[in-house]
């Protein structure tokens, strides 16, 4: 029960970390903007749990191969999200959606809502270092529930973040600065996971 938990708190730890600055938070944000706060809380959340799945399924999937072939797969997934992190981090600062605050939420149905912020972010989080990370913990733990339960409530969190706080949450972090910690913590899995493939 304590592996468990820790494995779970792990991957809360670990996805926040990596979802805070993402892109993740600024479409919730800007979706916000355009339709009411609940049912795009709703649909982002739903969309992160379809997401959650397919990544832990990926992840369960690799525990089957022998260890060497998981540990150098999770090198890589773990590498892939460094690389992408750590570009984004460095690169310059993009601010495209201050356009989206000028106008109120749209009136439109809670389903059409919904649906919309279901499909934006379950695009969005195709590749995403969110999906790779839950996708190489449950490799490495063999702990695909509480895996997918811990990145699942961290996605919850981000998106309560963006919902509730909004647009301030951008004026008080920098986002840059979290994504290259993000990204340096993601270098050392990796490197720890391709040490393991060699020694192995």
């Amino acid at each position: 029960m304590a592996a468990t938990l820790l494995v779970l708190l792990t991957a809360f730890a670990v996805v926040l970390a990596v979802e805070l600055p993402d892109k993740t938070l600024v479409a919730t944000l800007v979706l916000t903007t355009r339709y009411r706060a609940w049912p795009v809380f709703v649909g982002v959340c739903v969309a992160f749990l379809v997401q959650c799945v397919i990544a832990v399924s990926f992840g369960s999937v690799l525990t089957l191969l022998p260890e060497r072939v998981t540990t150098g797969v999770v090198a890589v997934m773990f590498g892939i999200g460094a690389f992408t992190l750590l570009r984004e981090g460095f690169a310059a600062g993009e601010d495209s959606e201050q356009d989206a605050a000028r106008s109120g939420p749209a009136d439109v149905s809670f389903r059409r809502a919904a649906l919309t912020s279901f499909g934006v972010l379950f695009a969005a989080e195709w590749g995403d270092a969110s999906q790779l990370a839950t996708a190489g913990l449950t490799a490495h733990y063999g702990h695909p529930f509480a895996v997918g339960i811990g990145a699942w409530l961290a996605l919850v969190a981000v998106a309560g973040v963006a919902v509730l706080i909004g647009r301030k949450i951008r004026s008080r972090v920098r986002p840059q600065l979290i994504q290259r910690i993000a990204g340096f913590v993601f270098a050392a899995f990796a490197a720890f996971a391709l040490y393991q493939t060699i020694v192995s």
